[in-house]
């Protein structure tokens, strides 16, 4: 076991106990959210064949004057599904809707505004543009890799995915994380509660990163500080779910009991991260199922989930951490409030970041604490302080900002 590693070991560690998943073939109308697990060649060209950008006409280039007007002969219409396709010879023009496949002989539009009807003749009275029809294969070729492995499907992907020609896909299975709550002060909101408790949040909180992250995320409710029944329920979690998480419990008090159980029937990889908040954490093994202790204040739970098992899903899915359904990016930002940093560890200070004229910019709203969740709502990102490092008004420093 390591005790009080960096974020950057932490990774290492947990990315070493990634989750091999099986596949699963979806259609389209499923594919929301998910995980590509084999890339996607295009069946087709795309476009499948020269067609108008423009409603309006299909003319010879050489034809149209760019200064003058121009009188062509009208030899037909061509809509977009059309079958039978005029051929166009010097002089003439076809009537062309957005879609519709070039007539043989064409080779510019004339959009319909710079256009007029008189009898069997069209007044053309601006210009003729090549780049108006889109060409055969311009976009994709037949063949060609455009969705690649690991991409996390969405609306365009999804609709690239249909051009293409495909109405299934190959996904990684959703992992089934189970999450359990511990704590003899808790209780289910909406519960009646005394003096002494509070109502518990953090399993809500934590399904809905998982979710977030791809995962199928099934709650176990409060565990009381009972090894005895934190046995039973990590039994019970780990016969149906890929890896568990676990929230509260993992300090050095007599009542930590995930770190008891797991210092002496679990597997501990680490104990303790460098980071502020979030710094008790334990990642190991139950019965060879990752389990990742999270600590109980809701505040660093989540970050914890930010920092470490984001990465953790990433490895799963084969994928870099910056990639979707990742949940933050790293960026630069100016601070407007001084912010202090934390001894010999990364601090994570809540900050709202906004986009000015003169680049990023970051102050901070509320209390800090880690029991103070609604932090997390009045921000929308976290500060990157390296250890024993203040931030001041206008400094520029990395932050981690939430997607």
């Amino acid at each position: 076991m390591e005790v009080g590693v960096s974020i950057e070991r932490a990774k290492e560690l947990i990315s070493a106990c990634k989750l091999n998943l099986s596949l699963e073939t979806i259609h389209l109308d499923k594919a929301n959210g998910r995980i590509l697990a084999k890339g996607l060649v295009s069946k087709v060209n795309d476009p499948r064949f020269d067609n108008s950008a423009m409603d309006g006409w299909a003319v010879r280039k050489e034809d149209c004057s760019s200064n003058n007007v121009t009188i062509l002969r009208i030899v037909g219409a061509i809509q977009a599904g059309s079958k039978n396709v005029h051929r166009i010879k010097s002089g003439e023009a076809c009537k062309i809707t957005t879609g519709a496949p070039i007539p043989d002989g064409a080779d510019a539009i004339v959009i319909v505004e710079n256009s007029r009807i008189e009898g069997e003749n069209v007044i053309i009275t601006g210009q003729a543009k090549k780049s108006f029809i889109r060409i055969k294969g311009e976009n994709l070729s037949r063949g060609k890799l455009a969705i690649p492995e690991g991409t996390c499907m969405g609306s365009s992907t999804i609709s690239l995915a249909a051009t293409m020609g495909y109405d299934e896909i190959s996904v990684f299975r959703k992992p089934i994380i189970g999450i359990i709550s511990t704590g003899d002060e808790l209780v289910m909101p909406n519960s009646k509660i005394k003096d002494w408790q509070i109502f518990e949040s953090n399993s809500f909180g934590i399904a809905a990163l998982v979710e977030k992250m791809g995962g199928k995320p099934v709650r176990y409710g409060i565990v009381t500080d009972s090894v005895d029944q934190l046995r039973e329920t990590l039994d019970d979690a780990v016969e149906n779910c890929d890896a568990l998480i676990t929230t509260g419990g993992v300090s050095m008090g007599d009542w930590d009991i995930v770190r008891k159980i797991m210092e002496t029937e679990g597997e501990i990889n680490f104990w303790k991260i460098n980071m502020r908040p979030g710094g008790p954490p334990i990642f190991g093994k139950w019965k060879n199922k990752p389990l990742f202790g999270l600590p109980g204040n809701p505040v660093s739970s989540h970050l914890v989930f930010l920092m470490l098992v984001c990465p953790w899903f990433s490895a799963t899915y084969r994928i870099k951490e910056t990639a979707r359904p990742n949940l933050g990016r790293k960026v630069r930002v100016k601070m407007k409030n001084s912010v202090r940093g934390a001894e010999n560890k990364l601090c994570l200070r809540r900050i709202r970041i906004v986009s000015e004229k003169d680049g990023l910019q970051a102050s901070t709203h509320t209390h800090q604490g880690s029991g103070n969740i609604h932090s997390m709502v009045a921000h929308n990102g976290v500060t990157l302080l390296p250890p024993n490092t203040d931030a001041e008004i206008g400094d520029i420093i990395d932050a981690f900002w939430f997607n």
